[in-house]
């Protein structure tokens, strides 16, 4: 009776691995590009080692966590390779993309990227660029040039009253640290008082013609007082 009886218990066995074995090979066919450039790969949590030059990124679902290979880790990660598997590892709190855990590439909303860090507010010497969410170094200014050409319209001449203005620029220690600066201009008001070549200055104008009466007037009284001249 005991030959039976274990004969009985493989056939039981065998028949109990055969579900089993067919649920496998549908897992396998089944999965397709979820299981690409997988070495390890199951239906319920994906990949769990990845070929060589891919990296492992665990996509976290509530309590289940779920496995895929890339080539490029998605942002908010960085990609760390090791001798057995290459990870995506996710980025800091403060970082919307990263070089690595120390060192941020793209800060997220409402920080500003400084020398790899996401900070709240701009530290000292640095101002915060809105645009690129960048903490800017503040350019050291040189002295102020010299005064423009007094000018009013693209004129220097023929007024009274113009403008000139003179700049102040970033220092050569300013320009070599590579800081963008904002060039600073003052302008005030200057006398042009000068006719433009060609012209006559309206006051000289006047006393030429001042000149010319008095002249005309003294030539009446010379004519008036010769001799034989009827008398009105």
């Amino acid at each position: 009776m005991r030959v039976p009886l274990c004969l009985l218990l493989l056939v039981a066995h065998a028949a109990d691995m055969l579900p089993l074995n067919r649920r496998k090979k549908q897992v396998g066919a089944g999965l397709g590009s979820n299981c690409t450039g997988c070495v390890i790969c199951s239906e319920e949590n994906g990949c769990s080692t990845c070929q060589q030059k891919l990296f492992l990124f665990i996509r976290r679902e509530g309590i289940r966590q779920y496995g895929k290979c890339v080539h490029d880790c998605p942002p908010g990660y960085f990609g760390v390779r090791g001798q057995e598997v290459n990870r995506c590892k996710k980025c800091g709190a403060t970082c919307e993309s990263c070089f690595s855990q120390d060192f941020c590439i793209q800060c997220k909303r409402r920080f500003y990227l400084y020398k790899g860090k996401c900070l709240p507010t701009c530290p000292p010497g640095t101002a915060a660029q809105q645009s690129t969410q960048e903490c800017q170094e503040e350019c050291e200014l040189g002295p102020w040039g010299s005064w423009s050409p007094c000018t009013y319209n693209m004129k220097t001449c023929g007024l009274a009253w113009g403008l000139e203005t003179r700049v102040r620029e970033a220092s050569r220690a300013g320009q070599e640290e590579g800081a963008t600066c904002q060039v600073r201009s003052e302008s005030r008001k200057c006398p042009i008082q000068r006719p433009c070549p060609g012209e006559r200055n309206p006051s000289q104008k006047k006393g030429r013609r001042d000149r010319r009466l008095r002249k005309d007037r003294k030539l009446d009284r010379k004519l008036d007082m010769r001799p034989g001249r009827p008398q009105a």
